[in-house]
């Protein structure tokens, strides 16, 4: 089985917090595990980051520090092999900075908030801060929050950028909040397949290729004891992150703790418990394709310590990792 090991590389969208702890800490533990088995990422970079970075830098002095700290762990993951991909959460066009941090205005957190002309410019901007930093073209996309729908709007903007693979979706997902959309409830469960208009849809003659994140079934008392674990709040289960996510609307929390979901296959937090369990499952249905999607601000000793062991014991079974370049 082929294993990608994804990660969406960002800060909070609440309390922002700081790229030290949300992003370039948790980077190096996690190559720390990478060099120890000799496997390579995938970092979905929310390059809009990036360009707020550049706008505000030679404002405030700390952007500039912060700008090329990042721009430089970038860097060095594209020179040692790690794969540099296009991760975009188009609410940093609305986002400005202040003494007292980063305001984010979440109203147009979804890309079909704005005109395609708009989506245009957009793909383009956050397409080409990336490709300027690691000096190699970009091929696969990954879109924030998940919100890739309608991807009529995003179409022409693929076909211009030269994006030919997506990883967005996952068996069964939805979610439904102010400021969060999406449904791949008619996306069959399938390692990959092509489309057109609709990422969910196969179609033989589709332009692009959809691999679909990992997806596994998850109860609620899964997530009852997530709740009891941050209550507990000791230190193998601390994020290495420094902020807060925006709020989960209280309807998804209650369908969470009441009712059976399909999540994503992570290695954040308490969720890299499910990983042996969901890979067993993709190996017994003859998979060939195993994506995983982590956030380093999300990571936690426990977290990180259960991929560890994770990806040794598969290696160990001749699963290979793979990246996108590579497909």
């Amino acid at each position: 089985m082929n294993i990608f090991i994804t990660l969406d590389y960002e800060l909070f969208f609440g309390d922002s917090g700081t790229p030290e702890k949300c992003i370039i800490e948790p980077t190096n533990e996690l190559i720390k595990i990478a060099n120890k088995h000799n496997f390579k990422c995938v970092f979905f970079v929310d390059s809009g980051y990036l360009i707020k970075l550049k706008e505000y830098k030679h404002q405030y002095p700390q952007l500039e520090q912060d700008y090329n700290l990042v721009r430089n762990q970038i860097k060095e993951l594209s020179d040692n092999g790690h794969d540099i991909q296009l991760h975009i959460h188009p609410h940093w066009e609305d986002t400005e900075y202040s003494e007292n941090g980063w305001v984010f205005d979440l109203k147009r957190y979804r890309l079909d908030a704005f005109s395609e002309d708009e989506i245009e410019n957009i793909f383009y901007k956050y397409k080409s801060v990336l490709e300027e930093i690691i000096d190699k073209k970009i091929n696969t996309y990954r879109a924030g929050g998940w919100c890739i729908q309608p991807f009529e709007k995003l179409k022409t903007a693929f076909l211009k950028y030269g994006l030919k693979i997506d990883s967005t979706v996952f068996y069964k997902g939805k979610n439904s909040t102010k400021t969060q959309w999406f449904n791949f409830s008619t996306a069959k469960n399938l390692d990959h397949w092509k489309f057109s208009n609709d990422p969910c849809i196969e179609d033989e003659d589709g332009s692009f290729i959809e691999i679909p994140i990992a997806s596994t079934k998850v109860s609620p008392s899964f997530f009852w004891k997530f709740v009891f674990i941050k209550k507990i709040g000791s230190k193998k289960h601390k994020p290495y992150g420094d902020g807060n996510a925006s709020p989960t609307s209280n309807q998804q929390i209650k369908r969470l703790l009441t009712k059976p979901s399909y999540s994503v296959v992570s290695m954040d937090g308490y969720k890299a418990i499910l990983l042996n369990s969901a890979h067993k499952k993709y190996t017994k249905e003859n998979k060939k394709n195993f994506v995983i999607i982590g956030h380093p601000k999300a990571f936690t000793e426990f977290s990180l310590n259960k991929f560890d062991k994770f990806i040794g014991d598969k290696l160990m079974k001749c699963d290979s990792v793979k990246i996108f370049s590579e497909v």
